[in-house]
């Protein structure tokens, strides 16, 4: 509520805050740099933590973890199928130009598990969709904290990977419950690498569950964090599309409506010759 506040005031101040703005750009120019150093180490401590996992538990438990690994993968991508033909129905969208203009920050955060890498780079292509950038710039950082789907995703399958593990029976109403907490502590959980670890820490207590099962998601965790992270930013940019669309802000000539949006010009008509030249 602060932040909206605050932001409101400085927008309202006008050219008086313009020293505000320019240290929030130069802030979070810098916050980026130093995503970039910690993914740099980072492939160490995901080396490490599967080596541990090994080490303690023995290479029979490779099979298992490999099946919770594809079973989220085979979620994300049923739900993509969703998603895109969900935004096809609702939007008009081109779907191959949306595609190929969200491709880059997609890879980026599938490359570096985190969404905050991959920001400047979706913002930049869904301005170049057609989106206008006042939306852009209210939607896509809103979503990062409320807008989580693949995060959701992983921490509904993870929950009940551990309780598999612990030979814990869920009933429908501690799913329920289950399902209301992983919502509301997950909320702004993708700005941060690894965090969703945390949220199924403090799930360890309140549902019973053998700390074992959460040592065993930290040998493949950075493998599930990677998809995750690209669905939670590709989510994002439908999201923004969809929204734009409700508000009728797409112009007509759009990339994002595919090629048939653009202008055409008018095509000259031929001359006829004069019959008495």
């Amino acid at each position: 509520m602060f932040s909206v506040a605050f932001g409101l005031a400085v927008s309202a101040a006008g050219t008086k805050a313009k020293l505000i703005k320019d240290f929030a750009d130069a802030g979070a120019e810098a916050m980026f740099k130093l995503v970039d150093f910690v993914m740099r180490f980072a492939p160490f401590g995901v080396a490490a933590a599967i080596a541990v996992t090994l080490g303690t538990n023995g290479t029979g438990v490779i099979v298992s973890l490999l099946k919770c690994v594809v079973a989220l993968y085979v979620s994300l991508l049923v739900f993509f199928a969703l998603l895109f033909t969900a935004l096809r129905l609702l939007t008009r969208a081109h779907l191959p130009t949306f595609l190929r203009a969200i491709r880059e920050p997609a890879l980026i955060a599938f490359t570096t598990a985190t969404s905050e890498a991959a920001l400047p780079r979706a913002m930049e292509a869904l301005e170049r969709l057609g989106i206008p950038r006042r939306l852009v710039g209210f939607i896509v950082p809103t979503g990062y904290s409320f807008n989580l789907d693949g995060t959701t995703l992983y921490l509904s399958l993870a929950l009940v990977f551990m309780a598999q593990v612990g030979g814990i029976d869920m009933s429908w109403g501690e799913q329920l419950a289950a399902m209301g907490y992983l919502m509301v502590a997950s909320k702004g959980v993708a700005g941060v690498r690894g965090a969703a670890l945390v949220v199924l820490y403090g799930a360890l207590d309140s549902f019973h569950l053998p700390p074992r099962s959460l040592q065993l998601l930290i040998g493949i965790d950075a493998f599930m964090d990677m998809g995750r992270t690209c669905v939670n930013v590709v989510g994002n940019c439908v999201a923004t599309v969809v929204v734009a669309a409700w508000e009728k802000a797409i112009p007509a000539d759009a990339p994002v409506l595919g090629p048939a949006a653009a202008p055409r010009l008018p095509v000259a008509s031929p001359e006829v010759a004069d019959p008495t030249s």
